[in-house]
């Protein structure tokens, strides 16, 4: 491994969190989850989103991905860490990873969500959206694509720890 962190980027539910901790496990690596931290240092994001907006959450988002960035390993962003332009220029230092799903899987993931993105009468017509707005660039952010819509999750982990093992070498 270097030293730049494999970075997970997405939509909200395509599994950043739950592939990023099993790949740093399989890699030997540390993980961090910026909205986890976030989430630590300011309380629930709802709560962020609620109180003081998206553009307040996006700064502390912004400081996140920073922290987060610097120490390496395996590191999930949240779906809009993406938007923040000094995000992007730090992506350009790590080794950047796009997971995808599809709209039939993520009905199911995105059950009962409190995601603030997603609230309304139709949530996944609302996350067809904000995926629809972010996919061009998450896809010039990324150097691989993985799909998580079907299959065991090992099964993608394995796939995304043999891709960044050949990066490697």
């Amino acid at each position: 491994m270097t030293d730049r962190a494999i970075v997970l980027i997405g939509p909200m539910g395509a599994g950043k969190s739950s592939i990023g901790k099993k790949l740093a496990r399989a890699l030997g690596v540390a993980f961090t989850d910026s909205d986890s931290l976030i989430a630590r240092a300011h309380g629930p994001i709802e709560q962020i989103f609620r109180e003081h907006g998206e553009a307040r959450f996006r700064e502390l988002e912004a400081a996140a991905v920073a922290e987060a960035l610097a120490a390496g390993g395996v590191v999930a962003l949240g779906g809009g860490a993406v938007l923040h332009a000094d995000t992007q220029r730090a992506l350009r230092e790590h080794r950047v990873v796009l997971l995808t799903v599809s709209e039939r899987t993520i009905a199911g993931r995105l059950r009962d969500t409190t995601r603030p993105l997603l609230q309304g009468d139709d949530p996944i017509a609302r996350w067809r959206e904000v995926f629809a707005a972010r996919r061009d660039l998450y896809d010039s952010l990324a150097e691989a694509t993985f799909d998580t819509s079907t299959g065991p999750i090992q099964d993608i982990v394995d796939a995304v720890a043999a891709w960044a093992q050949e990066e490697t070498t």
